[in-house]
């Protein structure tokens, strides 16, 4: 394991009880101080392969080592040296936010005295220290998350595991979120991200995975993934009419647009067509004057600069929908599989 790669992963596997697989054999890398970002849908395996990371799951074979340490072999090293916050925030309400850190410290080993210091410069950390004695369950859905990580920090972690941390969360409260973890980075902590929010990668990572039904289909820097697209995106968006052929309707629009020059790709999706090109301003005019020319009708078209989201388009023909999340994929395979309903 190079010195510079706190994470190594090879032909990493989990295959769950009753046959689903939800890794498919991937391989990546995270080097020391940087923000990787781990994108997918809800089931595509990004949470099943941070818990097995952070040794809350066991995997069915490959290799993982984090920090210097397998994590079949040496699981108590893994968890001394990393920091793990899940997408549900899990914290006392009846307690301070002072006294809920305090405990933290204290269960990792430190002394009271030490565990109240440490709780202190993490409440300043966070940007909560004038509210550190008001009981947590007055607290902001944006303060309770900042909590919940400073609380992931109180062993001073080389390395941070964030699975959605701004998922249900207010536009202010993830931005405060976001400036806390980019003050994280700066200081040199690794983290690891999981998330569906492209916003969220695009401005925190500096390097992502996509992954998607357990296999990772692109990665890179956001700016270079982005520059794949090749084009700017032009969205269209076709009247359904309700009526039999639209989606005849649908494959010869997308069939119109194939054969402009300056179309680099065209897919379509329900109601949607998403179209690549070389100069999105001089180009729409014409396709909308094309589509309309074979009686194909456009209710919305938009032209934007190339987006994480269109990088997921590209290598999965679909969109990522953040609010389509239903929980992480272990607790989704593993409910019908112990007999009970979904959520």
């Amino acid at each position: 394991m190079p010195d510079n790669e706190i994470v190594v992963v090879e032909k990493l596997v989990k295959v769950y009880p009753g046959g689903t697989t939800a890794v498919a054999g991937i391989d990546f890398a995270v080097a020391r101080s940087e923000c990787f970002g781990f994108l997918g849908p809800n089931g595509a395996g990004k949470s099943t392969t941070m818990k097995i990371l952070a040794t809350l799951l066991k995997k069915t074979s490959g290799r993982a080592k984090v920090a210097g340490h397998d994590v079949d072999r040496d699981p108590t090293a893994v968890r001394r040296s990393v920091g793990f916050a899940m997408q549900e925030v899990g914290l006392d309400d009846l307690a301070t936010g002072r006294d809920f850190l305090t405990l933290q410290g204290v269960l990792y080993g430190l002394s009271r005295g030490e565990a109240r210091r440490r709780a202190d410069e993490l409440l300043e950390l966070v940007g909560l220290a004038s509210v550190g004695g008001r009981k947590v369950g007055t607290y902001s859905g944006g303060m309770r998350r900042r909590v919940d990580l400073a609380a992931a920090l109180v062993h001073r972690p080389v390395l941070l595991f964030l699975d959605e941390p701004t998922t249900g969360l207010d536009p202010q409260g993830r931005l405060a979120v976001w400036e806390y973890l980019q003050g994280l980075s700066r200081d040199g902590t690794t983290i690891f991200l999981t998330t569906q929010m492209m916003e969220e990668a695009d401005r925190l990572c500096g390097r992502i995975a996509i992954i998607d039904q357990g296999r990772i289909v692109a990665s890179g820097s956001p700016r270079a993934l982005k520059a794949e697209v090749g084009g700017d995106v032009v969205t269209v968006t076709v009247d359904a009419g309700g009526g039999q052929g639209h989606a005849a309707q649908m494959a010869r629009a997308e069939a119109l647009l194939k054969e402009r020059q300056y179309v680099l790709a065209a897919r379509g999706n329900g109601n949607t067509l998403t179209v690549t090109v070389r100069d999105g301003g001089a180009a729409a005019p014409d396709l909308l004057r094309l589509l309309h020319q074979h009686q194909v009708s456009v209710t919305n078209l938009s032209v934007a600069s190339p987006t994480l989201d269109d990088v997921f388009f590209k290598y999965t023909g679909r969109k990522i929908r953040a609010q389509d999340a239903s929980g992480d994929e272990a607790a989704q395979v593993l409910r019908p599989w112990l007999g009970l309903g979904k959520r």
